[in-house]
């Protein structure tokens, strides 16, 4: 059984990190394939992903100082053609963690070296945003969010984002998973959103994108965000995290959350 370790660097937001880890957790957990794709292909092309097998949480201890805390993703699969396990254990970090080892870990004693994990490392900071608009990769298109681009870029990012997700036949939850987290990490003001709803206007696929948007906002209103609300209470996501997403309130949650058990 080999052990994948993957670490991702966004940059720092305002947010709690419990609420950055789920917001990843949720992404990376629905589009794993498109994740290993674009951004680790040599990994990609490695996996048999009709093997895929999501872990349950697992918790891990430092036995020497005794500090306790949760992986992020930790999912199951095999090498194509071979019965070869491999556990791909993905974390993000959205903070300074002074006694992270970025590119490798080991366990060792004065006498005797135990084991050295070395991890593949993506620092979405420095990532150009540019190089991915023209994909059809959906999670790209979410992380554009958390790129490196200048401030006053920040518009045409969203308008890229949304030329992106316009091309891709996704299902309306997996199209609000997208648009949610994209949202997270990149909210335009008002001023904002009116001058890109004018660029967007001289685009070929301007009204495609227009459906796009009203339908976003339209769906927070209507019965089909409790479809969203049901499958990330299935995969056991934070109410408030699933409030905020949805715009449902914490007591309707609540019901549909009796409904399932």
């Amino acid at each position: 059984m080999a052990t994948t370790p993957l670490l991702i660097k966004e940059k720092p937001q305002e947010s709690t990190h419990t609420k950055h880890d789920q917001l990843y957790k949720e992404l990376i957990g629905t589009f794993f394939e498109e994740f290993l794709e674009v951004f680790f292909p040599d990994i990609h092309k490695e996996i048999d992903f009709r093997k895929i097998k999501p872990l349950s949480e697992e918790v891990y201890t430092n036995m020497l100082d005794g500090d306790t805390r949760r992986l992020d993703l930790v999912i199951e699969t095999k090498l194509k053609n071979s019965d070869v396990v491999i556990i791909v254990h993905i974390e993000p970090q959205s903070y300074r963690q002074p006694d992270f080892n970025e590119d490798q870990y080991t366990i060792d004693f004065d006498f005797f070296h135990v084991l050295t994990f070395n991890y593949l490392t993506l620092h979405l900071r420095k990532q150009n945003w540019r190089d991915y608009i023209h994909s059809d990769n959906p999670i790209a298109a979410a992380l554009l969010s958390e790129m490196g681009y200048k401030n006053e870029e920040r518009i045409e990012v969203k308008k890229e984002f949304l030329r992106m997700i316009t091309r891709m036949q996704l299902n309306p939850a997996k199209q609000k998973l997208l648009y949610g987290f994209f949202e997270s990490y990149l909210k335009l003001t008002a001023e904002e959103e009116e001058q890109l709803m004018n660029e967007v206007d001289k685009l070929p696929e301007a009204d495609k994108i227009f459906e796009l948007t009203v339908s976003y906002e339209e769906k927070g209103k209507e019965i089909g965000k409790q479809e969203v609300a049901i499958e990330m209470l299935k995969k056991e996501l934070d109410l408030n995290l699933i409030a905020e997403f949805t715009h449902l309130d914490i007591e309707e949650l609540k019901k549909l959350k009796q409904e399932l058990t």
